[in-house]
């Protein structure tokens, strides 16, 4: 008797005739408006006219779910570029039939990728200010926004962990199982609300924000130490690869973790 799992069952969205609004979609938005709202307060603080903001949202939403896209299908479902080419830019499935999806299958490594080339072009064209000056803030409402697409994550029943071995956990009865598993997208998502309380403490309690990319490279870092070990109990995206010894998200993780200490160490000696 499993007298500690949760039964999770909830729908998948809100059932609009043959449109199902995903309650995945849904936590995007609130990932997005709160971002707004988070960069709407840096601006202001530090007088930038806010007529900027809007640029800056479409830039985001663009590169976010472009990269994020892009980036599962080229590391987790490479299949697709072959199989179904337009189900990787369009929100319906064409093979082996015609049928509506949304927008599903999103990588956050590929998210990082296409937010970091748009955040360049934003701060050359529309900003004109040094890449690092939006980095060291825009981190802000992406460790915010991470915290509702991992609950979004679990709502879908999702990117979920590995069976506990135990009556510990969350029984995802969407997948058809009865037995729990490690609640690892709510695990991620706790991780993501005390990383946005560090950063938010250092950007406005301190003066690291003077510090050119410093509070980018405690982001980075800290970012993919936490989807590093939270990959340790996540159930392989790709069931192929899961006798390896580090799964895909660890290897594209590590490299990322790595460039995070060096942007850390080159901002400290730049200010010395």
């Amino acid at each position: 008797m499993m007298l500690h799992a949760i039964t999770w069952d909830p729908s998948l969205g809100i059932e609009l005739g043959f449109i199902t609004i995903r309650y995945y979609s849904l936590m995007f938005l609130v990932a997005f408006v709160s971002g707004w709202y988070i960069m709407k307060y840096v601006f202001n603080k530090e007088n930038i006219d806010e007529k900027k903001l809007d640029s800056l949202f479409i830039y985001t939403v663009i590169a976010t779910l472009l990269g994020a896209r892009l980036g599962h299908v080229i590391f987790y479902q490479s299949e697709l570029i072959f199989e179904d080419p337009l189900s990787i830019f369009l929100p319906f499935q064409f093979v082996p039939e015609i049928r509506f999806t949304g927008f599903q299958g999103l990588a956050s490594h590929g998210a990082t990728i296409g937010i970091a080339i748009a955040m360049y072009l934003y701060s050359k064209k529309v900003l004109h200010k040094k890449i690092t000056w939006i980095l060291d803030r825009v981190i802000l409402p992406i460790s915010f926004g991470a915290i509702f697409i991992r609950i979004g994550n679990f709502l879908n029943s999702e990117i979920v962990g590995e069976p506990t071995q135990s009556d510990y956990g969350v029984i995802f009865t969407q997948l058809g199982e009865t037995f729990p598993r490690h609640p690892a997208q709510l695990y991620e998502a706790v991780s993501y609300l005390i990383l946005f309380i560090i950063l938010w403490f250092l950007y406005n309690k301190t003066k690291v924000k003077n510090i050119s990319g410093f509070l980018f490279g405690v982001f980075f870092t800290l970012l993919w130490t936490i989807r590093f070990f939270v990959e340790f109990i996540k159930e392989p995206q790709v069931p192929e690869r899961a006798d390896w010894l580090l799964n895909t998200g660890q290897l594209l993780s590590l490299p990322m973790l790595i460039i995070g200490l060096i942007i850390i160490f080159i901002s400290y000696k730049k200010k010395a």
